[in-house]
C-alpha cells in the first residue's frame, strides 16, 4: 500500500527531514479540523444516513485523486481537504451515536488518546535507530487481513466487535511507525500531501477504534 519508490515529483533533495515533517503535520492538522467541524455540522443537522454513505463514496474518489494531481500541488492539496470534508460527513452520525450513548466526553477522550498515541508513536520512530519501514510488508499484509476478516465478519458475526477494535488499533499502529519512517527517511518519493493522506488515514482509523473499545467498556461498566 504504502511502498518505497525512487523520487519522481516528490520532495525536491534539499528539503530536510524536519521540514518535511513540519509540512505533513501542518497539513494533517488542517485536514483534521475539517473533519471534525463537517462532522459536527452533520451530526447537529441530523443527516440521514444515506448522505454519509455517499459523502464517504464521494471522498474515495477525491482520495484516489489525491496521486493522480500530484504533479499539481495545489490542486492535490484541494483534493485532500476535499476528501477529509467528506470522511467527516461519513463518520459524523457514528460520533453523534457514540456521544449521545455514552456522552460526548468519550468522543473527546478518543481524541486525545489519539493524539497523544500519534505524537509518542512518531518520537518512538524519531528517537531510535531501527528503520521500521522494514515492516511496511508485514504492516500491508495485515491490512489485507484485517480488511478481509471485517468483510467476512460482517456476514457470519464469528469475530466480537471488540477484538476487531484491537486488531484494528494493532494494525494502525504498525502504519503509522512505517508512515513516520518514510518521513524521516525522506519521503521515498511520496509528496507531503500524499504522506500526510497516510498519517490522516492512520490516525482516523484509530481513533475510531479507540472509541468503539472506550464506548464498549463505558457500558460494561
Amino acid at each position: 500500500m504504502y511502498q518505497t519508490q525512487q523520487p519522481r515529483f516528490g520532495p525536491p533533495a534539499a528539503v530536510s527531514t524536519a521540514s518535511l515533517l513540519g509540512q505533513v503535520l501542518g497539513i494533517t492538522g488542517a485536514g483534521f479540523l475539517i473533519t471534525a467541524a463537517t462532522a459536527y455540522v452533520t451530526q447537529a443537522a441530523g443527516l440521514p444516513s444515506g448522505i454519509s454513505l455517499i459523502a464517504m463514496l464521494v471522498g474515495f474518489g477525491f482520495l484516489i485523486a489525491i496521486s493522480g494531481t500530484r504533479r499539481n500541488p495545489a490542486l492535490s492539496m484541494l483534493m485532500f481537504y476535499l476528501f477529509t470534508a467528506c470522511e467527516g460527513i461519513g463518520i459524523g452520525p457514528v460520533i453523534g451515536a457514540y456521544a449521545r450513548l455514552d456522552g460526548p466526553g468519550i468522543v473527546v477522550d478518543a481524541a486525545s488518546t489519539t493524539g497523544l498515541g500519534m505524537l509518542t508513536l512518531a518520537a518512538v520512530v524519531y528517537l531510535t535507530s531501527f528503520d521500521y519501514r522494514r515492516l511496511s510488508g508485514a504492516a500491508f499484509g495485515a491490512l489485507i487481513a484485517l480488511v478481509l476478516v471485517g468483510l467476512i465478519s460482517a456476514f457470519t458475526h464469528f469475530l466480537h466487535p471488540g477484538v476487531y477494535a484491537w486488531l484494528t488499533l494493532a494494525v494502525f499502529t504498525l502504519l503509522v511507525l512505517v508512515d513516520f519512517a518514510r518521513i524521516r527517511g525522506g519521503g521515498g518519493g511520496a509528496t507531503a500531501i500524499e504522506l500526510a493522506t497516510s498519517i490522516y488515514l492512520d490516525s482516523i482509523n484509530i481513533f475510531l477504534a479507540i472509541l468503539q473499545i472506550l464506548g464498549m467498556r463505558s457500558r460494561d461498566d
